[in-house]
């Protein structure tokens, strides 16, 4: 599939096949997530694939979204900020959560290719998915994303068009040629 219809065809699924992926897949789409660039090459991001049920239904509680407990498997993906803070202090902690939201985008954009669906769930109890994958205290927990494939089709959104929401040159000026920027005064 090609990049243009992979981000057009992206979408959060809810309803899934009882159908079972292949795990290789599963763990294709991590790879490409691992791919995603970092902020001086120092790696945060760390992933936890789950195929125990039990699990996946106590992970469908702590965020309390039933779909997710209607998968095989579910992706959890974590940060260590600690690095990175190390590196750059406290711009650290921000460039590890864009470093996760840039691997996420990679992640779901990979699902999409492969013909798998999932839905970032970012709603849940941090402690509870914690205490359930035994994660430490000081690693950050970015998204919970179940992995299937769709049941049905998922009307897309329609998202904002670019001229509502692009400005050239200063913020508010919707022209390419600035109107002149009035004097602060």
């Amino acid at each position: 599939m090609d990049l243009d219809k992979a981000i057009k065809e992206r979408r959060s699924v809810r309803k899934f096949k009882t159908r079972k992926p292949d795990y290789l897949k599963v763990l294709e789409a991590m790879e490409a997530a691992n791919k995603a660039p970092l902020a001086g090459n120092i790696p945060t991001l760390k992933f936890i694939l789950v195929s125990d049920q039990e699990k996946i239904q106590q992970l469908a509680e702590a965020a309390t979204q039933d779909f997710v407990a209607n998968v095989h498997y579910v992706v959890v993906f974590c940060s260590d900020s600690t690095n990175c803070t190390r590196t750059y202090e406290e711009r650290g902690d921000l460039y590890s959560k864009q470093q996760a939201g840039a691997a996420i985008e990679n992640f779901l954009l990979k699902i999409t290719d492969l013909k798998l669906a999932t839905c970032w769930v970012g709603a849940f109890s941090e402690q509870t998915v914690k205490r359930i994958l035994q994660i430490p205290q000081n690693i950050r927990v970015e998204g919970i994303f179940p992995i299937g494939y769709e049941m049905g089709s998922v009307k897309q959104r329609t998202k904002s068009s670019m001229d509502s929401i692009t400005y050239f040159n200063f913020w508010g000026n919707k022209y390419m040629k600035p109107i002149a920027k009035p004097e602060a005064g």
